[in-house]
């Protein structure tokens, strides 16, 4: 007999998000979710349609949660812009992995990256509904990066052969490479050095 929907959907999606990021879309089965979500394949099915789209569900959701944390992060357009894309870099590098216990604390192991970076490494531009939630999610942040640069650039914290809409892009493609060491595990003092090289020769201070 299907389960009853005596469930909270919007939890479901938040653990199925977590599978996703953790495994990816291709190793995360239908099983997979099933026991995750204490749900039959009927009811999941009943529910979410079917992978493809509970998987949107989830990307969605990564928007909404991480992906607007870190840009809130990016905000703060009225301090030192070397301080802000410092502390933003470093987060994105260094925040706690959470433990799959739901308690908050940090857990040990494998990072799990950034679930829109690591969407686009695995699916590329294969699927439409999923480009799409990709390319958005960059897109706000390299409007967040210029909007931080062209700022500093007004308050005279840039050189003046510092183009903030170049800059921007080439501080996105750095946090691409940077997100994908650390879902490999690089040694965080290595990024961290990383951080600080890329931003002294990419914000060289105004004599």
């Amino acid at each position: 007999m299907a389960r009853p929907r005596q469930f909270d959907e919007h939890d479901a999606v938040v653990q199925a998000t977590d599978l996703f990021w953790r495994h990816g879309y291709h190793a995360t089965s239908v099983r997979d979710l099933g026991a995750a979500l204490d749900l039959t394949p009927s009811s999941l099915y009943r529910t979410f349609t079917d992978k493809h789209t509970l998987f949107l569900r989830a990307l969605d959701h990564y928007r909404a949660t991480e992906s607007a944390q870190a840009r809130a992060l990016l905000d703060r357009i009225d301090d030192p812009v070397r301080d802000t894309l410092r502390d933003w870099l470093l987060w994105l590098v260094t925040c706690p992995v959470p433990a799959d216990d739901g308690s908050g604390a940090s857990a040990d192991g494998p990072r799990k990256g950034c679930f829109i970076v690591n969407t686009a490494t695995e699916l590329g531009a294969t699927d439409p509904d999923v480009t799409a939630r990709t390319e958005a999610a960059f897109d706000v942040t390299r409007q967040a990066l210029c909007d931080l640069l062209h700022a500093a650039r007004t308050r005279g914290e840039l050189t003046p052969a510092t183009d903030p809409d170049t800059t921007a892009e080439l501080l996105f493609t750095t946090v691409l490479g940077l997100r994908v060491r650390e879902r490999a595990g690089h040694d965080p003092v290595l990024l961290t050095t990383t951080i600080t090289a890329t931003l002294t020769a990419l914000l060289p201070a105004p004599a």
